[in-house]
């Protein structure tokens, strides 16, 4: 009897609601002074004990009322709960925009012609060209002096491992000559650098004729990534020579600028020689004439549907030009002047 009048008084509440809170707990304790009490000593047979009813009474109300509460609060801590998400995102979005705006340096928007955004952080629009294809590609420094000549016969030399390991894999091959080729053009253009500084000299250009060479390697290999993915031990092969490589190169124009010049002008005569060859593979059909990567349409401003012939073709344009650079850079040597008399060819694709 006691637990059907405690389901009635929890009944009352129910469909009380919220608005009728104060009225179910007084109809809850109406019947308790009224059904419980009497039914406790009827159905257990003890005596009437009022202050046991009343704390049992006053437990139930409580707990009544906190049910009430609670239920009432709940659509305020989902409120609250949405706020603070929307806090979090609010804080989120400004530290990204801090990030991207750090001391006040935005990255500058570019839309393209097409109206579209310029995707590239790498290099920008007005960084582009459209490469000199009429450069003669047959052009040869032949060997005169001791110096030349050791030039010459240690870049043959080094082509030799280079066709053993490769072979015909002229993506291979490419990919592996430009982590070589971006090389000189940063160590020759750092030493000139730190030399203008010693001295407080201008350099007549050269700086940054040979970091634009850099660069433009650089590319050349950002480029050729997009076509070949190289394998674990052609990376290992890359950290090992990219070692050995600089750091002879930069003792070498240390002590020979001309020299070293004169290297790199060999070394350009025979990438010329390996995109040739790369190039004709293509015309006949032994590498897949694929599209070409976006990178390189944006880079060298090539048609939509340019091909891998025609990324090989403006890169060769390109090794010709690095070539002809190299080569005077050493004639400019060993006629006993300096670089920074002879105006360099900044720009010069």
């Amino acid at each position: 009897m006691k637990i059907m009048m405690m389901m009635r008084v929890a009944r009352s509440l129910i469909n009380g609601g919220s608005s009728s809170t104060s009225s179910s707990i007084r109809n809850f304790n109406r019947h308790i002074s009224m059904s419980v009490i009497p039914a406790r000593s009827l159905v257990t047979g003890s005596s009437f004990n009022p202050v046991d009813d009343f704390f049992l009474a006053k437990r139930i109300v409580t707990m009544m009322k906190m049910s009430t509460v609670s239920s009432s609060s709940s659509p305020a801590k989902t409120t609250s709960l949405t706020e603070e998400k929307n806090k979090l995102k609010e804080k989120k979005d400004q530290s990204n925009a801090m990030v991207s705006s750090y001391w006040g340096v935005p990255r500058q928007r570019i839309i393209r012609e097409d109206g579209t955004e310029w995707p590239w952080n790498c290099f920008m629009p007005w960084e582009t060209y459209a490469a000199d294809l009429s450069i003669d590609l047959s052009k040869h420094h032949v060997p005169k002096t001791f110096a030349d000549k050791v030039a010459y016969r240690t870049v043959k030399l080094l082509r030799i491992p280079t066709d053993l390991f490769f072979k015909r894999r002229y993506g291979c091959r490419a990919m592996m000559l430009e982590t070589v080729a971006a090389v000189p053009g940063m160590v020759g253009g750092v030493l000139l650098h730190l030399r203008s500084l010693r001295k407080f000299e201008q350099s007549g250009g050269w700086i940054k004729a040979l970091l634009e060479e850099a660069e433009n390697e650089r590319m050349h290999l950002m480029t050729m990534v997009e076509l070949v993915q190289p394998k674990w031990y052609e990376r290992l092969l890359v950290l090992a020579v990219q070692g050995v490589f600089f750091n002879a190169y930069f003792v070498l124009y240390v002590l020979s600028p001309k020299l070293a010049h004169r290297v790199v002008g060999y070394l350009e005569e025979e990438a010329i020689h390996s995109y040739t060859e790369y190039l004709k593979d293509l015309n006949e059909g032994r590498i897949e004439n694929v599209s070409a990567p976006a990178i390189a349409i944006d880079y060298w401003r090539l048609p939509k549907d340019a091909t891998l012939k025609d990324v090989i073709t403006v890169i060769r344009a390109d090794e010709a030009h690095h070539r002809d650079v190299n080569h005077f850079a050493s004639d400019i040597h060993f006629q006993g002047k300096e670089l920074k008399e002879s105006p360099a060819p900044v720009g010069y694709h």
